[in-house]
């Protein structure tokens, strides 16, 4: 899927149509403290691992590209629900 890096869409903090420019929101950092896996932790020491002893299913074959797009009037950015699509370009 191709994008353009630049186009007019609807700015919610303006509340009119603004040139918005799009950037691909990238991964954040994980620190690996997370609840579950402190539970996998404690609970998989000796005998029946419970809900961690089911195999679990494979990742989808494309996954949901996230975008930001920033106003270049007032400079906010705001997000909208990402779509799935094999490969993804921004073009000029």
């Amino acid at each position: 899927m191709k994008k353009p890096v630049k186009f007019n869409t609807y700015c919610p903090y303006c509340r009119k149509h603004t040139e918005h420019e799009v950037e691909r929101v990238k991964k954040g950092k994980t620190t690996g403290l997370h609840w579950i896996d402190r539970q996998k932790a404690r609970r998989s020491k000796v005998g029946n691992r419970g809900k961690f002893g089911k195999v679990p299913g494979g990742d989808k074959p494309t996954k949901k590209i996230n975008m930001r797009y920033r106003c270049k009037i007032c400079g906010k950015a705001h997000l909208r629900e990402g779509y799935r699509a094999g490969k993804f370009e921004l073009t000029e």
